[in-house]
This record gives structure tokens, sequence and C-alpha cells, in this order.
């Protein structure tokens, strides 16, 4: 109704969220039976539900709700971002899927301009799609002896953007993540060398789950359910090395970055390395912890992942970030935790030094009593940390002033 991305102020609508509610719960009921869904009523309800509850329990005022619209407005980036752009369709065929790498010598199968959306329809589940419900786990583990070298994730790509080069930013705004209606949580056998503890588990398992997105949420075992939180694992420009890289390692080019703060809403921030960017995704999850101790998430697949593009010349960041209705987010990566937590200490400063206008000993500071710094994935050969930097910290006229670029 509002169109993508867009989100309304329950007051604007002259009624509050215990009438969002009740709407949420009609439509969602009657779309979950009817067997014909209209996606946009259903996301328009949705997100009419979240801003009354986020207006009510958020405390952050007519401003703060008003800030997604003004993102959407601005293409999901800063100021002068296009407003609009064309559509775009990437389906996932054996045409436009590589297992488990990303691949910067390809022909771009798409080429954008910045502000265009990005649809990429019923996307792959891993290995090349195989992974699907009653696959046992031996024949995962397989599937990945298989494939030494290599992530097991299906990465549709590369979508070119026009105009982007080194030192530019792409702004990647998640407008809709709609999966589908089954999730895989899987524990590898112990000699792949997977996950936090594979030594304590040498047989592995998998558990096939139902996902219900009406209600949003899967039961995993009985009396225990999970919430479903919709996101892409992984998303990727061509890393500065170039060549056939494997998708497993995250890194300044973003990737398997498996940030699970990237819903619907978010806007993922990185770095371009290479001429024309090359954009690559794929490794859908239905929800995941922070930490991703058993390298997985709820493997899943999407019905469709709806992205808008918007490139950022020359904005001066050599990290990935990433920002929500009520949170920017510095990342760090490397092999050594350690590491990882002082590089994303690292952004947080220089984020609050250059764009809030602190000294770099205020914002130390203030990352120590007002930040949130957490354990993003301690797999995929790499640990990640990210920083949550409430927007709540702000006046509404100081947060009006802040941006990524």
């Amino acid at each position: 109704m509002f169109g993508c991305g867009e989100s309304v102020a329950p007051g604007a609508l002259g009624f509050g969220s215990e009438v969002a509610e009740a709407a949420y719960r009609l439509g969602a009921d009657r779309l979950g039976n009817s067997g014909v869904f209209d996606l946009d009523a259903l996301d328009w309800a949705r997100r009419l539900r979240r801003d009354a509850r986020a207006w009510l329990l958020g405390g952050v005022g007519w401003l703060g709700l008003l800030a997604p619209l003004r993102m959407s407005a601005r293409g999901g980036g800063g100021p002068g971002a296009p407003v609009n752009g064309r559509v775009h369709t990437v389906p996932s065929t054996s045409e436009t899927v590589r297992l488990g790498v990303f691949d910067s010598t390809l022909d771009n199968v798409l080429e954008i301009e910045s502000g265009d959306v990005v649809v990429y329809p019923d996307t792959w589940s891993h290995f090349g799609n195989r992974l699907q419900p009653g696959l046992a786990i031996d024949a995962i583990a397989r599937l990945r002896r298989e494939h030494p070298g290599r992530g097991p994730h299906s990465i549709v790509g590369p979508v070119g953007m026009r105009g982007a080069e080194p030192g530019d930013l792409l702004a990647i705004q998640f407008e809709r993540l709609t999966p589908v209606n089954w999730g895989a949580t899987f524990v590898n056998p112990g000699d792949l060398g997977t996950g936090t503890l594979p030594e304590d588990f040498p047989t592995g398992q998998v558990r096939y789950l139902d996902l219900d997105t009406t209600r949003m949420r899967a039961d995993f075992l009985p009396g225990i359910s999970v919430p479903l939180a919709p996101f892409q694992g992984t998303f990727a420009v061509a890393p500065a090395a170039g060549g056939v890289v494997s998708s497993v390692p995250p890194g300044q080019h973003a990737g398997n970055i498996d940030l699970r703060d990237l819903t619907e809403g978010a806007t993922l921030y990185v770095p371009v390395w290479q001429p024309g960017a090359k954009l690559f995704t794929g490794d859908s999850h239905a929800t995941q912890g922070d930490g991703e101790v058993n390298n997985q998430a709820l493997e899943s697949a999407m019905r469709e992942v709806r992205v808008r593009v918007v490139l950022h010349k020359q904005a001066g960041w050599a990290w990935p970030f990433a920002e929500t209705s009520d949170h920017w987010i510095a990342m760090g990566i490397d092999a050594d935790l350690n590491a990882a937590f002082r590089i994303a200490t690292r952004n947080t400063i220089e984020f609050l030094h250059r764009r809030a206008g602190l000294s770099p000993l205020d914002a130390y500071s203030l990352a120590s009593i007002g930040l949130s710094f957490r354990v993003t994935q301690f797999v995929n050969q790499t640990r990640g940390v990210h920083a949550l930097i409430p927007k709540a910290l702000f006046s509404a006229d100081r947060r009006q002033t802040i941006s990524i670029v």
C-alpha cells in the first residue's frame, strides 16, 4: 500500500498500537488461510505493528519514528541518494549460481545503476539447492567433503554497479526477505572441524523445522519454539584480491558476516574494492543467534530477497557497517577474536569521531559506557564482532546530523 521499505507512524494514520495489532492479526489470519498471499499487504501490516510498538516502547519520539521513512526516501543511504530506480530480477539458475565461491572473473549477470532494486526470487539452499528436508547428516557431510576449499553456500551473481570504483561504498537496503516454509539446523560430524566444539560432537545431526511465517516462529522441540528473523547470511562485493575466493571467511568485502540484525528495513554498507563492485549474495537464514556457535544458522532459502542498492562515492570507509532503525553497527573481523574486537572498537571510535563529532577520547569512553559489543560469529575460519551504537543515546536534533555516509 505504501511501497517497499516505507514506514508510517501509527499516530499519523489516526490510531494506535492496539488497532495496528488487531489489523495485523486479522490480515495475517486471512492471508494465511486464503491460499493467496498478498505479500505487500502482509508486509504493511507487520511494519505497522512493529512501528506502533516501537513508538510506545522505544521512547524515541516522532522524529525517531520518522527516521525509517526518511531513510527510505533517500534510497537507504545518505543525502542525495536516488529515490527511484529500475527493478531487476536475478533468478537462481545454473548460469547465475556458483557453489561456495566469489568469482570476480565472471561476467556480470546484471548491471545496475545507483538506486536500482534487485529482486532475487527463489534463492537456492546450500550445495546448489541439494539441501532439502529429509537429506541425512551423512549426505550433508559428504557434500562438504566433496568440495574442499569451497563453502556450502549457493552464491548468486555477480551484479555490477555502473560507476563503482575502489574507495566507494555500496548501501544495500533490505526491502523484503521472505523465507520458504522450512529450515535446517545441523551439526557437522566432528572430523569436518566446523563449529566451536567439533571434538565434542563426532557424529553430528540434522533437524528440519517447519517455518510458520504467519506467527513468524518455528517449533524446535515440543514446548520450544524460536522466533523467525530472516536475513541473508552472505552479501559481498569482489574482494581486493580479486580472482576466485572461498565464500566461507568474511572480511572487508563483507561476505559471510552472518549478522542477524540485517533483517527487513536494515542497511548494509560495504566498501568497494574492484571496479564495478561485483555484488554477490547467498546463504539464506530463517533466524540465527549471535555467535552461530555450531557453524549453522537455521539454514533455509528465500522465496524473495528484494534489495535497493545505492552507490556512495569515496565514502572513506575500509570496513563494512550496518544500520537499523535503532542502531548504527560497526564491525570487526579477524581470525583472532581479540584482533576482531580491537578492529570493531577502532571502527566505532572512528564513526563516533567522524560522524557524531566526538573527540576520539570521548568516543572511546562512550563506547565503554553506552554500547554493546557482541560476537557476530565464532566460526567460518574467522571471528566477527559487532558494536551496537544506540541512536537513542543522542538527542533528536543531534541524531538527525549523524549518518554512515
